[in-house]
């Protein structure tokens, strides 16, 4: 089985090895991630291209920092417009509802048996960012969406793998970078493991 890695930052790839995977340091941000990936897709041909790197919680999530989670679903956050009420998500603006049906992307590709709780995310080019409704979200990242909606438009089997680095909470600095960056590091060994039976 051929599998290409995408890790956002030198330091989420730093402590993964592996001969037999090809690993690439994406960049942050959707328009990096984006670009990352289609050329992944292009060059590599993988049978599986995985997403691995740290993720925010929101404080209403039920996990711990520290958590290896599979992600089943990404939305852009912060697409949409400020209002004088206030930001308005792109699908709750009244356009086609073709669009209302695509803002959230989902992974069809999660394995049955993998060893991590599921989390709904969304993505943003502004981390933390106070006026994303975070209600029906467990993490955040920078990056899913991009990858989900070109893995999906490409038609490539896809998945993402996000550890608990820190608490969404503007003024909170309680990162555990090392920590989550070493349990994301286990949990890609493992979910490759499991893909290769």
């Amino acid at each position: 089985m051929k599998i290409t890695v995408l890790f956002p930052t030198q330091t989420e790839a730093s402590l993964f090895h592996d001969d037999a995977v090809n690993c690439i340091v994406s960049g942050v941000g959707l328009t990096a991630t984006a670009v990352a990936t289609l050329r992944a897709i292009q060059q590599d041909r993988p049978d599986v291209l995985i997403l691995a790197g740290v993720a925010g919680m929101y404080p209403h999530a039920p996990f711990k920092i520290g958590d290896v989670l599979l992600v089943e679903s990404e939305v852009e956050g912060d697409l949409g417009f400020f209002t004088p009420e206030g930001f308005v998500h792109m699908a709750h603006l009244p356009l086609d509802m073709e669009f209302e049906r695509r803002h959230t992307l989902h992974c069809p590709h999660l394995p049955a048996d993998a060893p991590f709780p599921l989390a709904r995310s969304a993505s943003l080019n502004a981390a933390m960012a106070p006026f994303i409704d975070s209600s029906e979200l467990d993490i955040e990242n920078m990056e899913g969406a991009a990858f989900f909606h070109v893995c999906q438009q490409e038609n490539q089997r896809f998945l993402e793998l996000r550890a608990v680095s820190n608490l969404v909470k503007i003024g909170d600095d309680q990162w555990d970078m090392q920590g989550s960056v070493r349990a994301m590091t286990d949990g890609l060994h493992q979910l490759i493991g499991l893909l290769r039976k």
